[in-house]
Order: structure tokens, then C-alpha cells, then sequence
């Protein structure tokens, strides 16, 4: 497991590259994948890449969609990326930081108690940990708007299910290894269940749709039952305003 010196770049198919910082789950390869992104967008909307039509920011990695005009433009493009990622700063200072209300009741964290057990920890002891640990946003993926975030505690770290379920309630606080996430959608899981908020992580008609972006930081603040219940209701009337939540922003 490293963070490359040197990025590589590899083909993928005859459409897109990916361009590799290293290969872990790490916060400085993820600083310069950030750096980079920003440098691109930078670049693509100066017309000094053309060809460049879009680009997927994962851990460690960015994919880059393209449309060259011939073999000769996929070659300079390639060597301008490498030299764009080269040159590119890592973004070390965190997007937007937020501070989501989640709900911990056993009724809607069903592996929590488990999850708190195999740890030799308390339920509590558990929450009082999730609610201590700012979250990187690594990437989105999976579902729209669903946030990969780092780094859950080592007292914490349990692998993923051995059977995903097939149906996992939409807004659900999930770990799984070193890693935190929110599912946006009800969809199958294989993650640990241990909460729940009332925020939607994304919205088809907002102009930016998904809450959460690579670089945001967030936290997690308790509510009860009861809380949690009101602001599902303000959400679902559409009167939860989500920039509340917001306590910071570059």
C-alpha cells in the first residue's frame, strides 16, 4: 500500500483514462485527488483540455471521460494530465463542514448493539464515538449521493456483513472496515446499521442534487426519537431547510 510520487495513467477502454495517486483509502492520496480535480476544472474551463468531457473523483483515483479528435490530440491530452497532475497542490483544508442530526434508537440502529458487542463496547460507548469522529467525504458512489467517509475509529472497525440485506431503510448511518456512510435510497446493504438521520443526501431537483461533496467534513449530533421524528416530518413537507446544518464553507 503506497501514495504514488509520480501519478500513473492508465487506459480504460478508448474513451476514458484513470489517473492513480496511490492505492489506499488515505487522506493525502485523497488531498491530491481533490487538488487535482480542482487544477482540472481549472484547466477544462480555460479550453486547455479539450476533449476532456467529464471526470469521477473516487479514494485514490480520478476517471476522466474523453472525446479525442484523433490519436495525436489523446496523446498530448495525456501528457497534459500527467503534467497537470504532477503539478497540482493537494487540497489538504476540507470542504464544507457539517454537523447532521442522527437518531441512534435501537429501533432504527438494528446492528448496533452487535456491532457494540463484537468491539467489547457499549451501545453508548459506540455512539459516543461516531458522535466524537469528524468524517472526510472520500467520494460519492455506489448510489447518487451516497458518501463514502473516513475515518471511522479502530474501536470501531468491524467488516462488512457476511449476507447484505436485501432492503435497507433510505437515510441509513452505516459503517463497515474504517469507513462511515449514509444510504440516500432504500436499496440492498452489507453494512452495519447503527442509525439514522432525516436529511435527504439528495435531491433530483436541486440544482446541486447530492448534499454531500468529496472534501466536506462532517459530524454526527444525537437526537432522540422523538427529535428525529419531527424533523422527518419538516422533510417530507419540505420545510427542513438543510443549510442549517452547514456550520462552515470555504
Amino acid at each position: 500500500m503506497a501514495l504514488f510520487i509520480t501519478p500513473r495513467l492508465l487506459p480504460l477502454g478508448d474513451s476514458a483514462v484513470t489517473l492513480q495517486f496511490g492505492d489506499e483509502v488515505s487522506a493525502q492520496a485523497n488531498a491530491r485527488v481533490q487538488g487535482f480535480t480542482r487544477a482540472l476544472a481549472q484547466a477544462v474551463q480555460g479550453n486547455a483540455l479539450p476533449g476532456v468531457l467529464e471526470w469521477v473523483p473516487a479514494f485514490a483515483s480520478v476517471t476522466i471521460h474523453v472525446n479525442d479528435a484523433s490519436e495525436q490530440a489523446a496523446l498530448e491530452r495525456d501528457a497534459a494530465l500527467l503534467a497537470l497532475a504532477q503539478s497540482a497542490q493537494p487540497l489538504n483544508t476540507s470542504g464544507r463542514c457539517w454537523r447532521l442530526p442522527g437518531c441512534f434508537e435501537s429501533e432504527l440502529a438494528p446492528d448496533l448493539q452487535a456491532l457494540a458487542d463484537a468491539r467489547g463496547l457499549t451501545p453508548q460507548q459506540v455512539i459516543e464515538f461516531i458522535t466524537a469522529t469528524t468524517f472526510r467525504v472520500y467520494m460519492l458512489g455506489f448510489l447518487p449521493g451516497l458518501p463514502y467517509m473516513g475515518d471511522l475509529p479502530a474501536a470501531c472497525e468491524v467488516p462488512r456483513l457476511a449476507s447484505p440485506r436485501r432492503e435497507v431503510p433510505e437515510r441509513s448511518i452505516a459503517v463497515a472496515g474504517r469507513m462511515c456512510t449514509v444510504y440516500p435510497w432504500t436499496s440492498p446493504g452489507g453494512w452495519h446499521l447503527i442509525g439514522r438521520t432525516p436529511v435527504r443526501l439528495f435531491d433530483a431537483a436541486a440544482v446541486e442534487p447530492a448534499l454531500l461533496r468529496p472534501g466536506d467534513a462532517v459530524t454526527w449530533t444525537r437526537v432522540d426519537t422523538a427529535a428525529f421524528e419531527a424533523l422527518e416530518r419538516r422533510a417530507q413537507a419540505g420545510t427542513l431547510n438543510v443549510a442549517e446544518y452547514l456550520e462552515h464553507s470555504p
